[in-house]
Formats: C-alpha cells, sequence, structure tokens
C-alpha cells in the first residue's frame, strides 16, 4: 500500500517500533480475551483479579503509544511531503509549469493533499486493530487447529470477494479524481471570467450546461458508484461474518469433535474481532481515496523532479554596475495542440546596455511577452544564448542571472510581506515612495508587511512597483504597467518614475501600447508575429 510506503519512508524504525506496540496491544486483548473466556467457563483462577486489570492498562498503554507514533509519522510524512511538491513547483522552469497547467497544480495542492492529510490520520488506528484481529486468530489457533483452518479458509475467500468489490470501487474513484482536474479548471473559468460570463448569457449558459454541468455530473457519478460499491463491500463483509459465526456454532461440531467451552471461546473472540474489522471496512473508502490522492501527487512530483532548475543560491554578486546584455540567434516556440500549430518567436539579435530605456511594443501575439520572459531567464532558449557581460547564461548560473530582473508583468502577483528586498532600503525611503505613488495615506510598511492589499487594481499595481523600486535590481521590466492607471499616474510613470530609474542607472525594458510616451525612450523595438519590424533609437524615431 502506498501509504505504508510513504510512512516507511519518513522513519522505518518509528514504523517498526509503532507495529511492536501494536502487537503487543493485539496480543494482550487476545489474552483478555482468554481470561474472559476462562471466566465464562468456571475455569477462573485466584490470579485473575490481578491480571485481568494489568493486561487491561498493558492494552491501553501499548495502544496509545503505537497510535501516538503513528500519528506523529503520519502527519510528519504528510508535511514532508507537502513542503517536496512545492519545492517541486517552485524548482521547475516556467514554461513547464504552463505546460502542467495551473488547474493541475492547484487540484494537487489543495484537492489531494488535503485528502491525504485527512485520511492519514486512519493508519495509526488500522494497524492497531490489524494487530488486535493477529492476537485474536492466534488465540484462535491455540483453541483448536482444526477450527482455526477452517476459519483461516473462509476469511480468504471472504477478504477475497470483499477485495474484488473494493478494486472496483478503487477504478470509479480514480475517475472521479481525474474529472477534479477538469472541475478545477471550470472553477477557476468562473472565477477569472466571470465578467465576460456575466456580458455574454449565451456563452454563460453554455459554459454552465455543457462544461461545468458536465464535470460535475461525471464527477458525482463516479463518486457515487464508488460509494455504492464500498457500501455493498461493508454490507457484504458483515454478511459473511454472521455467516461464520453461524458454520462455526451450526455445521463445524457436526463435522469435528469440539469442546462445548472451546466453541464458546471461537464465538466470543469472533464476536470481539467483529468491531476492528468493521472498523477497517469502514476506513477502506478513506484509505482508498487517499492512495489515488498519493498516486496523483507523486506522479506531479515525478514530473516535476524531471524538469527541475538548479536553483542554487549563487553567491557571486549582482553585476549593479553590468556593461551589456546580448541576445544571439535567440529562439522560443510555442506548439499547439496540433502538431502543425505552433508559434516561433526569434531568432532575435539584440543587445542592451546600462541605463537605458527601451519601449517593446508591438501587436497582440507578436510576442513581447515571451521576449520578456527570454530575457529575464524565466524561459530558456531552444536556440541561440544569452550574454551578460560577455558571460554565457547557461542552467549553472541562471538563477544568478534572473537576481539582475525586478519586475512588474502584466498578470503579476502581490505579497503582502515586502520580502527579498534590498537590504539597504529605509522606511524613509519606503515611505517617499508611498508618497510618490500617491499611496501613503493607505498603505503602511511595517516589519516588511504591507498593512493591506485591499486595493484597486490600479491601487495593487502601484503597490507592486513599489515592492519593484525597493528591490533595486539594475534591470527593470514593466509589461503594460500604465494600462490600469489614470491619465495622471501615466504621466507620472512614464516622465518621473522612468526617468528617475535612468538616472540611478538603470536599465528599464517596458511594454507598451502607449504610443503618446515613445519619444522618451532610447530605443523601440517593434515586434511583429515573432520577428524585429525594427529597432529604433530615440533620434531615429519619428
Amino acid at each position: 500500500m502506498n501509504l505504508i510506503w510513504l510512512l516507511l519512508r519518513a522513519s522505518s524504525l518509528q514504523v517498526a517500533i509503532a507495529i511492536l506496540t501494536g502487537l503487543i496491544s493485539g496480543g494482550t486483548s487476545a489474552r483478555l480475551i482468554a481470561l474472559i473466556n476462562s471466566a465464562i467457563s468456571g475455569n477462573s483462577t485466584e490470579d485473575l483479579a490481578w491480571q485481568f486489570p494489568t493486561l487491561a492498562l498493558i492494552v491501553l498503554v501499548s495502544g496509545i503509544i503505537s497510535q501516538v507514533l503513528l500519528i506523529k509519522l503520519s502527519q510528519n510524512a504528510v508535511y514532508r511531503l507537502r513542503l517536496r511538491l512545492s519545492q517541486g513547483i517552485l524548482f521547475s522552469p516556467l514554461r513547464h509549469l504552463e505546460e502542467l497547467g495551473a488547474s493541475k497544480l492547484l487540484a494537487t495542492l489543495t484537492e489531494d493533499v488535503t485528502t491525504l492529510s485527512n485520511t492519514v490520520y486512519a493508519i495509526p488506528f488500522i494497524c492497531v486493530d490489524i494487530a488486535v484481529i493477529v492476537g485474536c486468530l492466534v488465540y484462535l489457533l491455540w483453541l483448536s487447529g482444526a477450527a482455526f483452518a477452517f476459519t483461516i479458509g473462509f476469511l480468504m475467500i471472504g477478504v477475497g470477494s470483499v477485495q474484488l468489490l473494493i478494486s472496483r470501487a478503487d477504478y470509479f474513484l480514480t475517475l472521479a479524481r481525474d474529472e477534479q482536474d477538469n472541475l478545477f479548471k471550470h472553477f477557476r473559468a468562473i472565477t477569472d471570467g466571470i465578467k465576460e460570463l456575466k456580458l455574454n448569457a449565451i456563452r454563460r449558459q453554455d459554459f454552465f450546461s455543457e462544461d461545468l454541468q458536465n464535470s460535475a455530473a461525471k464527477s458525482r457519478n463516479q463518486n457515487a458508484a464508488a460509494l455504492f460499491t464500498y457500501s455493498i463491500s461493508t454490507g457484504w463483509g458483515n454478511l459473511l461474518f454472521f455467516v461464520l459465526v453461524g458454520l462455526i456454532l451450526f455445521v463445524v461440531p457436526q463435522i469435528l469433535t469440539i469442546n462445548s467451552s472451546v466453541l464458546a471461546g471461537f464465538v466470543l473472540t469472533l464476536t470481539y474481532m467483529m468491531l476492528p474489522m468493521q472498523s477497517i471496512l469502514d476506513k477502506l473508502q478513506q484509505l482508498a481515496k487517499a492512495n489515488v490522492a498519493l498516486q496523483k501527487i507523486e506522479s506531479l512530483g515525478l514530473e516535476l523532479a524531471a524538469q527541475t532548475e538548479d536553483n542554487t543560491l549563487i553567491l557571486h554578486p549582482i553585476n549593479q554596475n553590468w556593461h551589456q546584455l546580448e541576445l544571439q540567434q535567440v529562439t522560443h516556440t510555442y506548439r499547439g495542440e496540433k502538431e502543425d500549430s505552433k508559434f516561433t518567436l526569434g531568432p532575435l539579435d539584440l543587445s542592451f546596455s546600462q541605463g537605458e530605456i527601451i519601449f517593446i511594443v508591438g501587436g497582440n501575439g507578436s510576442g513581447k511577452s515571451t521576449l520578456a520572459k527570454l530575457i529575464t531567464g524565466l524561459y530558456v532558449p531552444e536556440s541561440g544564448r544569452i550574454r551578460l557581460n560577455k558571460k554565457v547564461i547557461t542552467n549553472d548560473n541562471r538563477e544568478w542571472y534572473r537576481q539582475h530582473f525586478s519586475a512588474v508583468f502584466s498578470d503579476y502577483y502581490l505579497f503582502e510581506r515586502l520580502s527579498g528586498i534590498s537590504n539597504n532600503f529605509s522606511k524613509q525611503q519606503a515611505q517617499e515612495y508611498l508618497q510618490q505613488l500617491k499611496l501613503d495615506d493607505k498603505v503602511e510598511i511595517k516589519h516588511q508587511k504591507l498593512s493591506t492589499i485591499s486595493l484597486s487594481q490600479g491601487q495593487k499595481k502601484r503597490l507592486a512597483l513599489l515592492a519593484a523600486y525597493l528591490e533595486n535590481r539594475p534591470i527593470y521590466l514593466f509589461d503594460e504597467w500604465a494600462s490600469d492607471q489614470d491619465p495622471i499616474f501615466r504621466e507620472i510613470f512614464y516622465k518621473q518614475i522612468l526617468m528617475n530609474l535612468k538616472k540611478q542607472g538603470k536599465t528599464v525594458l517596458v511594454i507598451s501600447h502607449d504610443d503618446h510616451y515613445f519619444p522618451i525612450a532610447d530605443r523601440v523595438i517593434k515586434l511583429d508575429y515573432g520577428q524585429i519590424e525594427y529597432d529604433k533609437r530615440n533620434h531615429d524615431f519619428s
């Protein structure tokens, strides 16, 4: 079982100790049954008065020790799994994550990890239940070898038939989990595309009935089929147990010569076993869901591990006074679902110098954002090379290269905590930036944390600009930053903020459609369907 391997990988020693204490608990429970059977049969001794409470105490203590060890171990295993999966995402190439899709990543991080976390708590109790059953079976063997062999044979047939039903239920659970990725995609469409859905009633109805409702119905039907099959397996298991007791009571005595006290002991022990067996049957559904979730997590983990970047923090200092950044015959290709459907950016030859303001312009789909990701090192060129101060950027130094950039992308994310910023910034400097961005009356910075990010889209983007300011990197990239700003802040951005960065010796790359402000640029690079249409200097631009 994958869950058991998960625990063994965490700490095989603790698992061994937990199993040992569980077996002690189970064996002691069987001894208690033997004492009870002796007392019922009138074969009790004077030792029963102290043996019974002693054994009961051992059962309690050993059971608690086993459960505490396994609970701690299982929760630590989930904790490490959650961190390992998160690290896998953080250390994977951006392009690979985009191909996997946010819906798949979110479904695994939320649905699968939560399912696993909520289920592993059952493993300690199942282990103790198994230990009790093993102890009871040992006691049955001691009572009568022949009756024990009959019981084991019947149990094997019963377990086999129940397992067939459980395997069928697991199949439906796997289908339901696969459909969960589609559901998450549709849920994201609701939140991210709500404006478009509200503006088009036909699209909204079509999306609801054809996409969301169909996917939800498939998930419902598959989950219902799994639960129905599990309920049948539980009922069938209970029926088989009562059939076994009936056979022991009425059939076995006709075949074997068996003492009435032994028969009573068998029935009493089997009745005692019914509770842990019922408990295991009830938890099988949770365990099956957890196994499906773990398979999804491990599958994603393998996909991420296959594409892991070298994210070792390189201690080389950032080149604040760099001279030249070059793209030489750089290309990048997007491939669609069809083999002949692709978009290629490049080959491009570009060179950037310190202290320049460069506008990157072009129509939608011309490759501006892809170029920005290539320049910043978020995308790896499929061919060609990037050089900074004549140093070729490779997998070994790409992480160091990225630290030269600070960016506000069009789909930026605003973090509440200003971590990873320059250690040289002061509260006074941050306050001046807030005043310049007209946010000083709305936002405060305390302990490197923003007091609020519940602001308008334009104000959030100004806060993102603030974070970029404070990072104090040598190269800045702004992807359609001014698109959400009013005319006043567009003027401030282009004529004050950009010029201030230029005075500090920063290189600024601006993706923009605001042709009114093109004259402030040192260069304007225009892309058209992945190719450079022109690269004009300011004095050539008209």
